[in-house]
């Protein structure tokens, strides 16, 4: 059982491009056979940027789904699901848009820049401002213990943190807190108790940040403990209430340099992508006409490699000597473009063709995509189920 959950969730835009694979799938990749994954579509994000044109998500959610597939994500391994069918997001987004105050909202980096890269769109909206707290909610859900974002996003995750910590602070001593975490205590057994004690005194008298680490790790082993006790354990080892929301870490990525077409980074707003799964001659066609050195108008004239948007893609897929003979070929004019942008279009088509591969089982039978999706679905709620107990009862709802 993996100690670490990470969930991390896209919107859907459609067919996925070789930027997406490159900044995001192949960490995804890497990471389900690490880590206890769960990767969702972010559907009703999509509505807080684009609620006036719906009728393309539902196509879009699905082909989506098949580029992860294609990509390399496993569902044996990850769990993939729908935003939208799992409801107690939107419910923990309600419950805490209870306690957020506005000005954390106004405040986020990234909600006055949309506005100014977006101001085509009306973005005076609940949903737009409120998003922020979506994606927290999306987060605290599951009780992930980290989130895999790019710098631009860190921001996102200290909201969550801080909202996580609000949270608890308001609603975490529940009555007799310390009766009921005494109690917890001696669940352990009378061996790990007393390393429990020894573990939260070193702690909280001496500022011992090992022995936190240890207390934490020695609760993590515990598996015959009820959630409520091990949460009410937590928050009692560094002298809080209960912790009922975790706090998540930023696992910060590194950005993808994938470049576009024109060299420009790969963006369908430019228009200069390659999908996952474009077939073979329209990708060998698009790298063929790619534009190369203004200063090579002619095969004999000697060019830059740093001034050619090919040799991008050669940082990208090619090998040292690879790149070394581009290099010299260029600046000789011993190689032509042409002949420049054979190895990156081969190097490209043998990255792709596993991937349309993969795809084709799911293109064949897309009741294959749909099952995989309704058990992540299923699995999702069960997780988000039981937080949403814990927040419920915290917040005085758990009546009937």
């Amino acid at each position: 059982m993996f100690a670490d959950r990470i969930v991390s969730g896209m919107r859907p835009t459609g067919s996925l491009h070789l930027g997406h694979y490159h900044g995001v799938l192949k960490n995804w990749v890497k990471m389900q056979h690490e880590f206890e994954c769960l990767f969702f579509v972010a559907d009703w994000h999509a509505l807080t940027t684009h609620y006036e044109s719906p009728q393309v998500i539902e196509q879009s959610v699905w082909d989506m789904v098949v580029d992860w597939l294609a990509a390399g994500i496993d569902p044996a391994h990850a769990t993939l699901f729908i935003q939208s069918k799992v409801p107690e997001h939107a419910e923990l987004h309600l419950l805490l848009s209870m306690i957020t105050p506005l000005g954390w909202l106004e405040r986020m980096p990234t909600y006055k820049d949309q506005q100014l890269h977006l101001a085509d769109k009306d973005l005076s909206t609940y949903g737009f401002l409120g998003y922020p707290l979506l994606m927290s909610s999306d987060i605290l859900i599951y009780r992930a213990t980290q989130v895999p974002v790019g710098e631009d996003q860190v921001p996102h995750v200290e909201f969550t943190r801080e909202i996580a910590r609000r949270f608890n602070h308001l609603y975490g001593r529940d009555p007799g807190f310390a009766e009921k975490a005494e109690s917890a205590i001696k669940k352990l057994g009378s061996k790990k108790a007393r390393l429990y004690n020894e573990l939260r005194n070193r702690f909280q008298e001496q500022g011992d940040g090992d022995a936190l680490e240890s207390a934490k790790a020695l609760l993590d082993e515990q598996q015959s403990l009820s959630l409520g006790d091990r949460e009410r354990l937590f928050g009692y080892l560094e002298g809080g209430g209960k912790m009922i929301l975790s706090e998540p870490q930023a696992m910060l990525t590194v950005a993808s340099k994938m470049p576009g077409l024109d060299g420009r980074k790969m963006s369908k707003s430019y228009n200069n992508t390659i999908t996952l799964r474009e077939d073979e001659a329209t990708v060998a066609k698009k790298i063929r006409t790619m534009p190369t050195d203004p200063a090579r108008a002619r095969r004999t004239d000697p060019g830059d490699p740093e001034k050619c948007p090919v040799w991008q893609l050669h940082l990208v897929y090619s090998s040292e000597q690879t790149k070394q003979g581009v290099i010299q070929g260029c600046k000789s004019a011993g190689i032509g473009c042409i002949e420049c942008k054979q190895p990156v279009i081969d190097a490209v088509l043998l990255e792709q063709r596993p991937m349309r591969e993969r795809a084709q089982l799911y293109l064949d039978d897309p009741s294959l995509v749909r099952n995989i999706i309704a058990d992540g679905n299923e699995k999702a709620r069960k997780l988000a189920g039981e937080t949403l107990r814990d927040v419920r009862e915290a917040m005085g709802l758990s009546y009937s």
